[in-house]
Parts: C-alpha cells; structure tokens; sequence
C-alpha cells in the first residue's frame, strides 16, 4: 500500500512511460516517482458503480526508489523498464498478480558510467526486437546501448548523436533502427552492419524550423516508406527513399513528445493539451482533449481489447477504444 505522503506526492505525478501485458490484459504506467501502476484493463472498462467510485490501478510497483520510470517495453515474459544508470525486467507472471506489489525486479542491467558518474546514463528510451532478443537503449550520455537480454551483456553501442537521446523507433524486421536527439538530428541506423546510414535535420527546412521553440527532435517512428518526427520543429512526415519532408503538420503545439504512424494515420501529441489525430495529408481526423496541458506517452494496441492510453503532467491517464474521443480517465494514484 502507498503511504499518505507518496499519496499527496503522486497527486501532483507526471507519467512518463506506458506498455501493455504480453498478454494484453494490463496496462502498465510508469511515474516520475520511480513507481509502476497496473491496470487490469477488464476492470477499468466497466461501468462504475457509484458517482463517487473511481477508476485506479490494481496494484502499485516500487520500481525505482528516488527516481523515475522514464521508459519501458514489453517483451513476452517482461516488464522492462529504464531510469537513472539502470534497466530492469519484471516477471509479468508476478507483476499482473496478487504479488505484484511485493515482487521484485528478475534482473537488472547496469548502464556504463561516463567520467566514473555514479549514477550511470538515465534511459530515456527503450527499443525491443523479439526476433533476436536485443533490447536498445538510448540515453542521455547521446549514446544508444544495444544488450542481449538471453545473458544481460553489452553487444555494442551506437555513437553519433551529440546530446541526449529523447526516442527511439525499430522496424519490426530489426534490421533497422531510428533515434532521435536534443542535437536537433533524427539518425537511421543500419543494425546489420551496426553503422548510421542517414542523418535528419529537421531544423534546416524552412517551413519545419521554429526558431522559439529550438532544434531538438522529441520523437520519432517509421515503417519503410515514410518516417515521421517533431519537437522543437514542426511534425513532419518524410519519404523513405528520398529523405525529403512530404507533409509538415500545422498543430497549436509549442513541441511535440508523442509522433507515432498507425494505421495509415498520424497520432501525435506534446505541449498542447489534446492529442491529434491526422491523415498523412494533414488532414485532422479528431482532438482528443487530455487531463494535462504535456503528454508524454501514448500507447495503443489492437486485442484482445482495443485501447489506447494517454499520459503526462498530471495524476490521471486518458483511455480510449478508439481514436475519435476520450472515453475515460484513471487515476494513477488514489
């Protein structure tokens, strides 16, 4: 159970990171204060019973005492999650059961320290390829730590960016892998030679540039054809093929954290305080308003029940079942 003080603490919480389950019963957020909340999906959907009830976690992990869960992935047996010079895994047999607020993490990887830092790199991002079982890291050290998750240890690192990395983004085949920056750049990485094959700069184009916002990129996905990316610069979707900007997106934001491609739609998000749904034309589709003026984190998935989960600067998650409106808040804590 929470102690009152971390109650009153957590009122005032920023959710930083989110997953589902491997089995897609539960969604997972992670807190600046170094906990997990879980949510049994089935129970947060029914109606409440009362006008006084509320919809919160089923149960709550403490998963990084005195500091933060700045990112996390789902892998098949996983819960892994990233903060100051770590990364865990949770057992998901243990973190979605009565045990979960007594578990503790399976195992833990330590980040290599820069000028003999104590702390280590803080994970801002993590990437997961199931098709070889490697786990990417991107922290704010501007490198990107590739590990094994059969034995825990270091494959390589990939060096180019200058400052800290803010996302990171994998084609499901894992042959490929895009990162982007606070230097201002999105990098596309090539994982089989294990080398940066194209370098982004958003900021250069004129009609994507935002002087007053700054040069550092938020977020970033692509899928083989298009690539999308924001944050002090305009959203922009670029061609694959010919790196060059094919839409650039005008939203009331003054910087974007969330820019993800789904379904042949644009779902984006930031310092605004709605989540955008668009064409790849540009074309909005729908304005989710949310329960804070920053999103962080959306996530979505499609069974065993469509979902999608909105965080950021406040104590509650958004819920949706489909992209058109906010259905539901929950609370992260009581």
């Amino acid at each position: 159970m929470l102690s009152e003080s971390m109650r009153r603490k957590l009122f005032y919480n920023t959710v930083m990171s989110q997953c589902f389950s491997s089995d897609g019963s539960c969604l997972v957020a992670g807190s600046l204060y170094g906990y997990v909340a879980v949510f049994e999906i089935s129970k947060i959907l029914r109606p409440l019973r009362t006008e006084y009830e509320s919809r919160r976690p089923s149960y709550h992990i403490e998963a990084h005492p005195d500091s933060h869960v700045d990112s996390m992935v789902s892998t098949e047996n996983f819960l892994v999650t990233g903060s100051i010079g770590e990364i865990c895994g949770w057992d998901w047999k243990s973190v979605t059961s009565s045990k979960a607020e007594k578990t503790k993490a399976s195992w833990t990887i330590k980040i290599p320290s820069e000028n003999d830092s104590y702390d280590g790199a803080v994970v801002f991002s993590l990437a997961y390829c199931s098709a070889n079982n490697l786990l990417y890291a991107g922290c704010n050290d501007s490198k990107i730590y590739v590990f094994s998750l059969e034995d825990g240890k270091l494959v390589t690192t990939l060096e180019g960016h200058t400052r800290f990395i803010h996302g990171l983004s994998l084609l499901d085949s894992g042959t490929q892998l895009a990162s982007c920056s606070e230097d201002g750049t999105v990098r596309l990485w090539d994982l089989r030679k294990k080398e940066n094959t194209n370098v982004l700069t958003p900021n250069l184009v004129d009609n994507i540039h935002r002087s007053r916002l700054g040069e550092w990129i938020g977020a970033v996905d692509f899928t083989e054809d298009w690539l999308l990316c924001g944050g002090g610069p305009k959203l922009s979707l670029w061609h694959m093929r010919t790196m060059q900007p094919a839409t650039v997106f005008d939203l009331p934001d003054e910087g974007i954290y969330v820019a993800k491609i789904y379904e042949e739609r644009i779902i984006a998000a930031g310092l605004a305080s709605h989540v955008y749904n668009l064409t790849y034309q540009g074309e909005m589709l729908s304005s989710i308003p949310t329960s804070s003026d920053t999103t962080y984190t959306v996530v979505y998935q499609e069974t065993p029940q469509r979902l999608f989960s909105i965080g950021g600067a406040s104590n509650f998650l958004d819920i949706c079942t489909n992209c058109n409106y906010r259905e539901l808040s929950v609370q992260f804590a009581p």
